[in-house]
């Protein structure tokens, strides 16, 4: 199942700033959510919990269930490249981690509301599912019946741009459509974690 929950208590859980919003939370409460929050020590956890943990993060930082990382790794798995990089491809070459990445929303737990609620077209055909992994020389764009809406003129503005855009998108933020150019490789992907860490994980 995705968490629903308090998203902040994911990065305090996570040790890391998952979104932008908890980075000011975070700062302030660095530790485990919990009573006992405070005195969990992180460095304690055995060689399971740390994988396990590793492989958690990446679940949250791309709003995925178990069920679906288990398929991207076996996804993975089937290509030819190392399996930790392949799968950290997979995960930033879907369509809600692409929308939150080109700057149109400011997560991805907003990125895939506006896939689900049929804001978002590829290649000028509405796409409703946020899984859908587009491929090098598609085009993604707002509807433009959508385009008026409160967020994606504050996306149009570049409010939830990156200070630098992703090497493998060429965005144009005031038309509301970005072009993937390229397959995310993983020395582009901003994301900080271990995937080794998870390849042992799910190798175990």
């Amino acid at each position: 199942m995705r968490y629903t929950g308090p998203k902040v208590r994911l990065s305090r859980r996570a040790g890391t700033p998952l979104t932008r919003k908890a980075v000011r939370y975070f700062e302030r409460r660095p530790y485990p959510p919990g009573v006992h929050g405070r005195s969990t020590s992180r460095r304690t956890a055995g060689d399971y919990g740390v994988r396990r943990l590793e492989k958690q993060k990446l679940r949250w930082y791309y709003d995925v269930s178990e069920k679906q990382m288990r398929r991207y790794w076996d996804l993975a798995l089937r290509r030819p490249g190392r399996s930790g990089a392949e799968l950290l491809t997979i995960l930033e070459s879907r369509l809600a981690s692409l929308v939150m990445r080109a700057g149109l929303a400011p997560s991805i737990y907003a990125a895939r509301q506006y896939v689900n609620h049929g804001h978002i077209t590829v290649d000028g055909r509405k796409v409703d599912i946020p899984s859908y992994l587009v491929s090098p020389g598609q085009t993604v764009a707002v509807r433009q019946r959508s385009r008026a809406m409160q967020p994606f003129v504050a996306a149009a503005e570049g409010i939830y741009a990156d200070e630098i855009t992703a090497p493998y998108l060429d965005v144009d933020l005031r038309d509301l459509r970005f072009t993937l150019v390229g397959r995310p490789e993983r020395t582009q992907i901003p994301v900080l974690v271990d995937e080794q860490l998870v390849v042992e994980h799910y190798s175990r």
